[in-house]
């Protein structure tokens, strides 16, 4: 974070300075980054006391500081060893302050601003623009999916003078949010990926995530770049809605930054990319042939802020995975191959999961799907779960390993499409579908693991990678 005083951070925040028993001034300054976990707090750096779901950081405190807290803000006094900021409500404290220390950097010059939504790839796309951004200079990035009310502002509350640019992911679950975002940090570029039915049973609509999504680049002023993908068609809707210049990607002729000659095997994804006139190869180890719309929408983003082509592929070629639990390709032993993709799933990047575990099979081998649920879908939850249990007997996957309760329509829809015999199996813990995959998957079987991050099945996909290591 840049340096501010006590004074500048109660003013930001609307807060009341406490001095506490050190008696700090209000000139004093603080300039460590902002944390809302006890446990990840640092020396000098500040504690914003939030009140969750499960828990109050209030409670929590005195733990901070024991860890090397310089400053904490909360909304009630507690303990008095270091300054304290009150104020009414820490979240909304927290977005202030992170939207304050935008600004000034961004008056300063120099700072550039991408934000990233999408129902599908946001955290991917960020991680590889992020490789574009390295090239510009000093850089700061979402860490994880830190990208909702929380997530978003730590995340700017780490940029400093220096820094050149900022790659935020910017998610939803509601209306309003990704409004409220780019608030905090107007883009200079803002990309949007897809619009699909990701948190459907929470937006209540495919509409309204479109409205939920055009958010990003509704407000973007005529010196600002909308990045849309020209293949989705709820995304190429938002050209009609913003007063940017328009940036489109996607495998579309139409497009700008376009993808052709595209060829997907276990190594990852040929293509061929087109931009300005150029056309140049590139290896793609990040695996998924679905992953080269993320890579189109991250070099749109290289070419804006002045990448060469050349050194946009040089980017793209160093990405060795999308990120930790997506298309993250493990074991080895006796040729069986498992692919832990189970951070997050949608009905979409269900889908393109299947069809990619079908596209890479090894000759002579099995390709196995070891399903959970996909959450937040709402009422589309019981036709989505049977849609892609349908996909999985339509792709010919040799087998189909279904985990969970909530994810047994899925297995009911296979074993009910009748072209199987015993391929679908269920289980209802992960214990028991280890155990059971242990002892069945045969050399050069392909396994595809892949659910919501609710379900828990990255762990499973761990516990496989070890196994077959």
């Amino acid at each position: 974070m840049i340096e501010l005083t006590l004074a500048e951070i109660a003013a930001a925040t609307g807060g009341r300075l406490v001095p506490g028993a050190s008696g700090a001034a209000p000139e004093t300054t603080v300039l460590g980054a902002s944390q809302t976990d006890s446990r990840e707090v640092g020396p000098g750096q500040i504690f914003f006391a939030r009140r969750g779901e499960e828990t109050d950081g209030h409670r929590f405190v005195p733990q901070a500081i024991d860890a090397g807290a310089a400053l904490v803000v909360a909304e009630r006094e507690t303990d008095d060893r270091v300054p304290q900021i009150i104020v009414a409500d820490t979240t909304d404290a927290l977005g202030a302050l992170a939207t304050e220390v935008v600004r000034r950097v961004r008056a300063a010059g120099g700072l550039t601003i991408v934000g990233i939504t999408g129902s599908n790839g946001k955290t991917t796309t960020k991680n590889l623009v992020a490789a574009m951004a390295e090239r510009v200079g000093t850089y700061v990035a979402s860490e994880k999916s830190f990208n909702n009310e929380v997530g978003g502002p730590l995340t700017m509350l780490r940029v400093e003078d220096d820094t050149r640019t900022l790659v935020a992911e910017m998610g939803a679950s509601a209306e309003g949010e990704i409004a409220r975002l780019t608030g905090m940090a107007p883009p200079h570029i803002g990309v949007v990926l897809t619009v699909g039915l990701a948190h459907a049973g929470e937006f209540g609509g495919i509409e309204t995530t479109f409205r939920t999504k055009s958010e990003m680049v509704r407000d973007l002023p005529e010196t600002a770049v909308a990045v849309l993908n020209r293949d989705d068609a709820y995304v190429s809707r938002m050209g009609e809605l913003t007063n940017a210049r328009v940036r489109w990607f996607g495998r579309h002729p139409e497009a700008d930054v376009r993808a052709s000659d595209i060829d997907s095997d276990a190594s990852g994804t040929r293509f061929t990319i087109h931009a300005d006139g150029e056309a140049l190869p590139v290896v793609f180890r990040v695996l998924g042939e679905h992953h080269v719309t993320n890579a189109l929408a991250a070099a749109a983003v290289g070419l804006e802020l002045g990448l060469s082509l050349a050194e946009i592929v040089a980017a793209l070629e160093g990405a060795t995975r999308a990120a930790r639990w997506r298309m993250e390709v493990m074991g080895g032993r006796d040729g069986v191959t498992i692919i832990n993709d189970a951070y997050n799933a949608s009905p979409d990047s269900m889908s393109a999961g299947l069809r990619t575990l079908a596209q890479i099979a090894k000759p002579g081998g099995r390709t196995v799907a070891v399903l959970g649920a996909m959450s937040e879908l709402g009422e589309y939850s019981i036709e989505e779960h049977i849609r892609i249990g349908l996909q999985a007997v339509r792709l010919r996957i040799s087998e189909l390993v279904v985990v969970g309760a909530e994810a047994r329509n899925l297995h009911i829809s296979a074993i009910n499409e009748g072209s199987w015999d015993g391929e679908s199996v269920f289980f209802e813990d992960q214990d028991a579908a280890f155990a059971y995959l242990e002892g069945t998957l045969q050399p050069n079987d392909t396994v595809l693991v892949k659910s919501s991050n609710a379900a828990g099945l990255r762990f499973l996909g761990d516990r496989l990678g070890e196994a077959f290591a």
